[in-house]
């Protein structure tokens, strides 16, 4: 028989699990029996989520570029849940701007194409590389697992859109490191997948006029609407769950292609 695995009694780190995709993972993951860590950073709505979701939920407030502030949010998941099972990285950062503004005779400012980056894939890796520094501590269970890696990308990593350079570069290089870390984790059991979302009812689109939101929602076949939370951290747990998925991008997009 294969081996079923469960969240139950697993314990995740979660980085943006204060709001959006992140937080709702982490609801998610508190209501299957498992135990979660908010990673966000110290402004964020975290230490409130934490303490909604009990006892089996705490917050550490990190900057995902920060060597020690992962180190010490690992720590902290050892400390008070005895180890860690499961790193979702949710964080991210977006700019919408064009690689060059013929009207204003401006070049896109390199500073934010850089933070974007640093942040979006130096910050996933960082999260990565130290994670799993603890999840190898792991007994393994009959099939050698010990752990399971989750990144989010977006569909912007393939059909990136007019003013996207620096967002669609830094999905494309999550996507890029997927296969060669879950190929270097291997040995250890270790599993990396990464989730490619469409559009997703988040505080970044929400922040978008009503009109603009429809609009959007009307782009995707089907279903025609915005995504919700729920089904990506849906995805988050059927993944943590089936031992067979490594290696892989999977889009959670209702179909869509992004026009440019």
């Amino acid at each position: 028989m294969a081996n079923i695995r469960s969240v139950k009694g697993m314990v995740g780190l979660v980085t943006g699990g204060a709001s959006g995709l992140g937080r709702a993972t982490v609801e998610r993951l508190i209501s299957q029996g498992a135990s979660a860590v908010i990673l966000d950073l110290p402004s964020s709505d975290g230490h409130k989520v934490a303490a909604a979701l009990g006892d089996r939920c705490a917050f550490a407030p990190t900057d995902v570029t920060s060597e020690s502030d992962v180190k010490s949010a690992v720590n902290l998941a050892k400390e008070k849940y005895g180890k860690v099972d499961l790193a979702v990285n949710c964080a991210g950062i977006a700019v919408a701007v064009k690689t060059y503004n013929f009207k204003k005779d401006l070049p896109h400012n390199l500073e934010d194409f850089t933070r974007v980056i640093t942040v979006n894939i130096a910050g996933t890796f960082n999260v990565i590389r130290l994670a799993v520094g603890e999840m190898g501590k792991n007994e393994p269970d009959a099939d050698g697992h010990r752990g399971c890696i989750i990144n989010t990308a977006s569909v912007a990593a393939y059909d990136g859109q007019v003013g996207q350079a620096a967002y669609s570069a830094s999905k494309g290089g999550i996507v890029g490191m997927t296969l060669p870390i879950a190929r270097d984790l291997a040995p250890m059991g270790i599993r990396v997948i990464t989730i490619a979302p469409g559009l997703f009812s988040t505080p970044l689109l929400a922040g978008l006029p009503e009109k603009v939101q429809s609009f959007l929602a009307r782009q995707v076949p089907f279903p025609s609407r915005l995504g919700d939370p729920a089904e990506f951290a849906h995805l988050v747990t059927a993944i943590a769950e089936n031992p067979m998925i490594n290696g892989e991008v999977i889009r959670l997009d209702g179909a869509i292609r992004m026009q440019p």
